[in-house]
């Protein structure tokens, strides 16, 4: 069974901040992939942006090595959780972007999503936060060579 956990973060401020976002998967329980990466800084940026980023990088990436298992998609974001489950209407620009992208990548194949507490997800957190360092980084770099 594949495991995917997954983090966003809009930081120092949400909205407005750096949008950057982690995820790992496992197969029965042992790490075979993690990802991270930034979406952007400033205007409509925002951690629900992150957190759809995440998963939607997440699903991606089950697609693009031909996951077939079934698999459990994890997170702490109630609003993705559940509006991936079809529990929560998907009314902002935000959800209606993104997760009908993630629903026709994941179609056909065996996956649910389930809520867990961010002390569930630690891994996924902290890459979300090399994604944060690692923009920082390159933005950083950018401004001395530029």
């Amino acid at each position: 069974m594949i495991t995917v956990y997954f983090d966003g973060l809009c930081y120092p401020r949400n909205p407005g901040g750096v949008a950057a976002y982690g995820y790992a998967v496992y197969r029965d329980g042992k790490p075979i992939w993690r990802g991270f990466g930034a979406v952007g800084e400033g205007r409509g940026m925002t951690n629900n942006l992150a957190e759809y980023e995440a998963l939607l990088a997440a699903a991606r990436w089950l697609v693009d090595e031909g996951i077939e298992e079934k698999t459990v998609i994890k997170g702490d974001s109630e609003l993705v959780i559940k509006q991936m489950k079809g529990e929560y209407r998907i009314s902002s620009a935000t959800s209606r972007k993104y997760a009908p992208e993630i629903k026709r990548l994941l179609q056909g194949r065996d996956v649910s999503f389930s809520w867990v507490p961010r002390e569930e997800k630690q891994e996924a957190d902290s890459l979300s936060r090399q994604g944060y360092e690692a923009y920082l980084r390159r933005k950083k770099r950018a401004t001395v060579s530029g």
